[in-house]
């Protein structure tokens, strides 16, 4: 398998001419530049929930619990437009479930609708799906695409089989879900051809980190343009699943760094280590993520300058994985007034910290939860 290092210069997914390149140094839904920009958070960033079918039962999926066997209706498109209309400072748009291309009344009612939209506004879009579906369901949706994120968790057909029908409540047979992990390569890898930017997400769980090395191996041979690589905390539907130590983050952050291939961009997100760390060890680490070429750690979009919205129910959600219920309904209100009062919520303000000279704001809710009980981030400084 031919791998791609870079995107495709040219090609039929590849993004308007004109349009700045999604890079290390340009990450739009980071919530430092709004930060850095307005002074405080902006909601810049909405996530959409279009399905809740899914082809697959991965044990470590956020939104298990959720999944179901028949669509729900989708609330009118022209409500959601005139709620994205009103978000001020509006840069990207995400769209999950579930699998988003299970169904193709989803891909052509609500997908490419959103795409167009987002296309028309300058608005940056990222859809997050398994791509084991048909290509032709992705050819429809790349031309309007910025980003594709698909999570990848495996060295081995085997690994896909355990993995993500471990929870599927039916005998799925290796010899289906061996082709459907090979049409998840192969579509990436056409994507990517294509001039799409695919972006792959490793966690880092009990599964992974002692072969995140062959795992972000296969991701360039997928041709890859991102490897993200987060740690798993168990929450919701995987609430049950077997912790990593903060050590074994630790060792898997070093490892993958010292046998990463440099040509890749390689994300970090939701890392329990900072500048503000008593930790020397840990310290050093951060500097080095810091100074790495081609590397970044992303500050978590969740609860900061992102919202989710269930296209179902129209509940409107602060944060993907802690237990925070809605917080309001776009039938009722505008966005930004929903983030408003997120914004001023005891809970938000408990982690809403920012170190300029780290470029850092912190620890999310279920960090925070799991390593920094009653520590005050607010407080600290990053020591450089």
């Amino acid at each position: 398998m031919q791998a791609i290092s870079q995107q495709a210069a040219a090609g039929p997914f590849a993004p308007p001419s004109g349009w700045k390149v999604l890079n290390p140094s340009y990450d739009p839904w980071d919530p430092i530049r709004s930060l850095q920009q307005f002074g405080q958070h902006e909601l810049t960033s909405v996530e959409l929930t279009v399905t809740h079918l899914c082809n697959m039962r991965c044990e470590h999926c956020a939104v298990g619990d959720s999944l179901t066997m028949k669509e729900a209706p989708h609330i009118p498109m022209d409500l959601i437009f005139r709620r994205l209309d009103e978000v001020e400072h509006l840069e990207t748009i995400s769209m999950t479930g579930g699998e988003p291309t299970f169904s193709m009344e989803t891909v052509n009612n609500i997908l490419i609708p959103l795409l167009k939209y987002a296309r028309a506004r300058g608005i940056r879009t990222q859809l997050n799906s398994n791509v084991t579906m048909d290509y032709e369901r992705y050819e429809l949706i790349a031309p309007f695409l910025d980003v594709m994120h698909i999570s990848f968790n495996y060295t081995e057909a085997q690994d896909f089989h355990q993995v993500g029908f471990a929870r599927s409540g039916r005998n799925v047979g290796i010899n289906t879900t061996s082709r459907m992990y090979e049409r998840m390569i192969n579509n990436a890898l056409k994507l990517s051809q294509g001039g799409l930017f695919v972006s792959a997400e490793s966690m880092i769980n009990y599964r992974t980190y002692n072969k995140i090395t062959d795992i972000h191996r296969l991701i360039v041979e997928m041709g890859c343009q991102r490897h993200e690589v987060h740690p798993m905390y168990p929450s919701s539907f995987a609430a049950g699943l077997p912790a990593v130590t903060r050590d074994q983050m630790f060792e898997t952050v070093e490892t993958l760094l010292d046998n990463r291939n440099e040509h890749i961009w390689m994300l970090f997100g939701t890392l329990p280590f900072f500048s503000c760390s008593d930790n020397e060890k840990e310290r050093r680490l951060v500097r080095r993520l810091r100074e790495e070429t081609n590397v970044t750690v992303r500050n978590d979009p969740d609860g900061r300058n992102r919202i989710n919205v269930n296209m179902f129910s129209g509940d409107v959600y602060v944060t993907d994985f802690a237990s925070v219920p809605p917080f309001g309904n776009i039938k009722d209100d505008k966005l930004d007034h929903i983030f408003d009062k997120w914004r001023n919520h005891p809970m938000q303000q408990a982690v809403n910290c920012h170190c300029p000279a780290a470029s850092c704001c912190g620890p999310n809710l279920l960090v925070s939860d799991m390593f920094y009980r009653g520590t005050d981030f607010t407080s600290r400084r990053a020591i450089l």
